[in-house]
């Protein structure tokens, strides 16, 4: 890839000083060319158009375009907009959008705007920094299959947030999205898998009730900070990766628990012990207690025949109760698998305590394999 990359590059630039008379790229058939052309970053594509009378129109047909803004914004906003306005392939299978420079949201409307029009299949929004009053953003489409949004954090009032409605959508990620009035999914009855990590601050938002169809989720959210729908059922889902940093984790697990009645993975991760902060905000949170599920839940009784549990400090009382409960009420687990941190020589004194909470579920892990890396 880096050395198809150079040598575009290094063609485009003796071309424009009319070193290289021979073109033997262009004899290439067009479908190669844009296939090659797709795996390379959008500027150097563009920069394409001034090799030949017909490079001019070529970069246009690419069906993956990738835009990141350095320096200045209002350049690099005129600049994607004229490119998606000119672009003329039938369908565009991605567009990948990196502001990391200050910019109202209103151009990122319009981008994805522009790209629904064009049928795009794959749109990625990494959104840096957003300043100002946000507005709605309303994301919808019928071809769309893959979304991603980052990054975008609103100051001062809140006014506004994304608007998704999108049949098709097969795959979704959200990840830090903080401070906007609203963050809703309409309308994605086709999804498949959805990763939902940090959103916050929202005062309005449907996320949990509009995953109701995903096969797979992975969340990292506090049930503190997110509505969670009354009798809301996940009849798909099969897998749930749940992360255990934030506060009160365990209620949104029995939340979880409760309404996937047909859950056979279940992976909980725990990146507190590389996070010292993680650590020490555990320690001082205030004592709490975990509301055990009112009766046992039927992918427990029926279904569950996975569970992995990586770096398990529990550091709370709380987190020992999960594992227990689990454990003892999983009926079809085929496997449990504990995943800890190797221990360094230095800090051998930790493996007597280590192996203490181990041995604190002596009865109900009989049966099942618990592994550790080595630990010398």
């Amino acid at each position: 890839m880096d050395k198809l990359f150079k040598l575009l590059g290094c063609f485009v630039y003796l071309r424009k000083r009319d070193v290289v008379r021979e073109d033997r790229i262009s004899e290439l058939p067009e479908p190669l060319i844009l296939q090659i052309l797709s795996l390379l970053p959008t500027k150097l594509v563009i920069s394409t158009s001034v090799l030949s009378k017909r490079w001019r129109s070529v970069w246009k047909k690419v069906p993956i375009l990738e835009f990141e803004s350095k320096g200045n914004i209002n350049k690099f906003a005129e600049n994607v907009s004229m490119s998606l306005l000119s672009h003329k392939a039938p369908v565009l299978e991605a567009l990948h959008l990196k502001v990391s420079d200050r910019c109202e949201d209103v151009y990122i409307g319009i981008w994805a705007g522009i790209a629904v029009t064009r049928h795009v299949r794959e749109l990625e929004l990494d959104l840096r920094f957003l300043c100002g009053n946000p507005v709605r953003f309303v994301v919808e489409s019928p071809s769309l299959k893959t979304l991603s949004i980052s990054g975008g954090e609103t100051y001062g009032k809140q006014n506004g947030g994304y608007v998704i409605n999108v049949p098709s959508l097969q795959h979704l990620s959200i990840q830090m999205l903080k401070g906007y009035e609203y963050c809703l999914i309409e309308n994605a009855p086709e999804l498949v898998d959805a990763n939902i990590i940090n959103v916050s601050h929202t005062t309005n938002e449907t996320i949990m009730g509009s995953l109701k169809s995903a096969r797979r989720l992975s969340l990292d959210l506090s049930p503190l900070e997110i509505a969670y729908p009354t009798g809301m059922i996940f009849y798909q889902l099969v897998s749930l990766e749940m992360y255990t940093h934030k506060v009160a984790w365990w209620n949104l697990l029995t939340l979880m628990l409760d309404s996937s009645p047909k859950l056979q993975v279940l992976k909980l991760i725990d990146h507190s012990s590389h996070q010292p902060k993680l650590v020490s905000d555990k320690k001082d949170m205030d004592p709490g207690k975990w509301n055990q599920p009112e009766s046992v839940p039927e992918c427990l009784v029926s279904h569950l025949e996975t569970f992995v549990w990586t770096r398990p400090d529990w550091i709370r009382e709380e987190e020992k109760e999960v594992a227990r409960y689990i454990l003892r009420n999983a009926q079809q687990l085929k496997k449990a698998t504990f995943i800890i941190d190797p221990i360094e020589p230095k800090r051998l004194f930790r493996l007597a305590k280590r192996r203490e909470m181990l041995n604190e579920l002596p009865a109900v892990i009989i049966g099942f394999q618990v592994m550790q890396p080595c630990c010398c």
